[in-house]
């Protein structure tokens, strides 16, 4: 981050600012000290984006580092991948100054290890309820279980092989992408076609729906906006060797299919139950409405 810029950003009218640390490049903000020191000394609350959690778990300790406010994205971290589809649900964590804010009701340990919930005007200075502010309760279980069963080391760990993987990967693919940040990443990281773009006219949308001719199911593409044509691949911390070299050669393949034949890649996907979908109109026109399935798409009675 620029760090000149940013203090230029910051005024007597700063309330808060927001900082995603690993950033959505992948990459960590090794200055962020400057940064909160530079936001505390404006007046101003310093907000840490959870979002990249498991690239940091047992590395990094926001409040140590002087962040006020962290939400934890328990659908992102915790055994729920990234994109896995799932309900959210994300915890908010805030320095003792802020929790007579806090939503009420809160849960209240007692003096003798009981709970109770916090009785009506007990924090006069609660903003008060938040419509389902507590996320879904089976996605909290299951992170809660999983930190339990992992203890601190085994979240180090968990850290550790989610960083090596996406590394790992990032190296396979800089001969074949553009990689824009030469540096080590941390969970996630960026490669771009956008020189694939401009010697054979194939997308990274066209580079993703033939990924699914391969079986994989493609990453994220065309986020962050600062990045032509960009990919944003994240593997989980779970993968073996076995699946990020598949998933390298498959991004390979699909680059040498676009240099020899073009029309197959940006025609793709040919194998899938369905072939490629008007995604502007879906986004713009969603069709929301469920309708039970007939014919020979009924499922199989239990």
């Amino acid at each position: 981050m620029d760090i000149a810029a940013f203090r230029a950003a910051l005024g007597p009218t700063t309330a808060a600012i927001m900082i995603t640390n690993p950033s959505t490049l992948g990459l960590f903000e090794a200055r962020v000290g400057e940064l909160l020191e530079a936001t505390h000394a404006a007046g101003a609350l310093a907000y840490m984006d959870g979002a990249n959690l498991n690239a940091i778990m047992g590395r990094f300790r926001p409040g140590a580092a002087g962040f006020d406010v962290m939400h934890f994205n328990t659908h992102k971290t915790f055994s729920t991948p990234h994109g896995g589809g799932g309900p959210g649900a994300g915890p908010v964590g805030v320095r003792a100054n802020l929790v007579p804010f806090l939503p009420a009701p809160r849960v209240m340990r007692t003096g003798d290890g009981t709970y109770r919930l916090e009785g009506a005007g007990e924090r006069p200075t609660s903003i008060g309820r938040v419509r389902s502010f507590t996320g879904s309760t089976g996605v909290l279980v299951r992170a809660y279980a999983y930190i339990r069963a992992h203890g601190a080391s085994g979240l180090r760990e968990v850290s550790d092989d989610a960083v090596l993987a996406a590394n790992y990967l990032k190296h396979r693919l800089a001969g074949t992408y553009q990689v824009p940040f030469e540096r080590a990443c941390k969970h996630e990281f960026v490669a771009s076609a956008s020189d694939i773009k401009h010697r054979t006219g194939v997308r990274t949308l066209d580079i993703a729906k033939r990924l699914i001719d391969k079986g994989y199911h493609p990453p994220t593409i065309y986020f962050p906006l600062t990045v032509e044509e960009g990919m944003l691949i994240e593997p989980t911390e779970t993968e073996a060797l076995e699946t990020l070299d598949g998933f390298a050669d498959a991004l390979i393949e699909i680059a040498r299919e676009a240099e020899s034949n073009p029309d197959l890649v940006t025609g793709a996907p040919h194998d899938a139950p369905v072939r490629r979908l008007d995604e502007a109109t879906a986004a713009r026109q969603p069709n929301l409405r469920w309708r039970p399935m007939t014919g020979a798409a009924m499922p199989c009675p239990d």
